[in-house]
């Protein structure tokens, strides 16, 4: 239950309302704060291109899904916009933005989510430049010849804007955010101050896509080294073989025909065919399988850790419930730095992150991630960067996924999961392939590091009074 103390000036000066939604969004103060501060101000519509029109909700389309980049254009959800990889997202057809050219995005926009939870953002970094974008999403779009978007993202970003982002005119809780609703928030002009948030919003935006790219070519060279070739989704979906085929061969852990999918056992094939390792022989096997259980003692941030589910893990910035340190201690939840986790419980979704992996990096290594994750400790025979290089793979996905079991919900068969083949290469450059996935992470973390520097310069510049 939260709790706020109101003075009774600021609900005498909000016309003596007593509802409480206005009061604990922190939209009230933060637009009476804005309306003391002496700082020059700028509506947010006189800061974008065209005024309003700078500030687009794209608008309800008929999403028509196809499998190769070739027809395409990778397509960003309100969710997506959060993801730290975006290596895997699904087409939307290149048909549907020609009759709407609002969906695709460029560098430097904010994104601002408008539907479900509203308010989620994210800065349109370099590999984002051309993806198409949900018309669930807000862009706001900067007049650069008069603010710097990075400055506009580290303002939108901070307690004082946000709050006001989310609630309407007067504070009320808005179910859909339209760009009517933004157009007159004030944006506080704050002279060299904007340049140096924009100069570290954009580095850490700079630096997010290079992190990116150095894990896709940790991975490509890892393929390249090995003799695969990656599983891509317009080869293996129009393969139909998977309609139906003969099996002769079973073993006593399943007899499940998806277990058996020829396209998935070429796959394992084509690793168990050169030098390899089984999974559960290079990890710690401590807690390596899923479905840990325990209590959830709620607590404050002080004295907890943040708990993060399978869908969070993927985010940049997780959001979570914080539960007691002292109740988890010793159940395997928080994991050190470097672990590749992988959700186990979920369904087939192309777009669901069952079976997908993520590496846990320095700052993300404070987090307790849920019971519905495998944990792959590496226990020194491989390099823990080498070894999610190849498990965030297509090809790896798909290998994981033909070991389900269940019904509705899946989960990856336990003792076929430690029999997993983890293809093994070159010592060294497996070494250099490891050391390319530690430098990703390295600069994600350094990366928010900056976007919170830039936000929290701006809040502490406004609460100075603008100087």
């Amino acid at each position: 239950m939260k709790v706020k103390t109101i003075s009774s000036a600021l609900i005498v000066l909000e016309g003596r309302r007593l509802d409480c939604g206005p009061y604990m969004s922190g939209a009230i103060e933060a637009r009476h704060h804005l309306e003391k501060l002496t700082a020059p101000k700028d509506r947010l519509s006189e800061l974008t291109e065209g005024g309003i029109s700078g500030i687009i909700n794209a608008g309800r389309i008929a999403r028509i899904w196809v499998d190769s980049p070739e027809y395409g254009y990778p397509f960003l959800s309100s969710t997506d916009i959060l993801y730290s990889d975006l290596s895997y997202l699904s087409f939307i057809a290149k048909s549907a933005t020609n009759k709407n050219k609002n969906l695709l995005i460029k560098e430097g926009w904010t994104l601002i989510s408008r539907s479900g939870t509203i308010g989620r953002m994210a800065y349109a970094r370099g590999e984002m430049d051309g993806m198409a974008c949900t018309e669930d999403v807000l862009r706001v779009i900067p007049d650069r010849k008069k603010v710097l978007p990075g400055y506009i993202f580290a303002y939108l970003k901070t307690k004082f804007g946000l709050p006001l982002v989310t609630s309407g005119t007067y504070g009320s809780i808005i179910t859909h955010l339209e760009p009517s609703h933004i157009a007159n928030l004030p944006v506080p002009r704050l002279s060299e101050i904007e340049k140096q948030a924009h100069d570290l919003v954009q580095q850490a935006a700079d630096e997010l896509t290079e992190s990116s790219r150095l894990m896709r070519d940790a991975t490509a060279l890892l393929f390249q080294t090995a003799g695969l070739s990656e599983s891509e989704n317009e080869s293996y979906l129009s393969d139909n073989r998977r309609n139906g085929w003969a099996e002769k061969s079973s073993n006593a852990f399943t007899i499940r025909a998806l277990n058996y999918d020829p396209r998935a056992k070429e796959l394992w094939n084509y690793v168990s065919s050169i030098n390899h390792d089984k999974l559960g022989d290079i990890v710690k096997r401590d807690n390596f399988e899923g479905y840990i259980v325990f209590s959830r003692i709620d607590c404050e941030p002080e004295h907890g850790s943040l708990l993060i589910g399978q869908r969070e893990a993927f985010f940049l910035r997780p959001g979570g419930r914080w539960i007691s340190r002292k109740s988890i201690e010793g159940l395997g939840l928080i994991v050190p730095p470097k672990t590749t986790v992988i959700p186990c419980q979920g369904t087939f979704g192309e777009s669901e992150v069952y079976c997908r992996a993520v590496y846990v990096t320095e700052r993300c290594s404070q987090y307790a991630y849920s019971g519905h994750f495998y944990r792959c400790i590496p226990n020194g025979s491989i390099d823990p960067g080498y070894l999610y290089a190849f498990l965030r793979s297509r090809f790896a996905f798909r290998m994981m996924r033909s070991i389900s079991i269940g019904s509705k919900q899946q989960y990856q068969h336990p003792k076929l999961m430690a029999a997993f083949p983890i293809p093994r290469i070159d010592k060294k450059i497996e070494k250099k392939i490891g050391e390319m996935v530690d430098l990703a992470g390295v600069l994600q973390d350094h990366a928010l590091s900056l976007e919170d520097a830039a936000i929290s310069l701006v809040e502490r510049t406004i609460e100075e009074g603008g100087r």
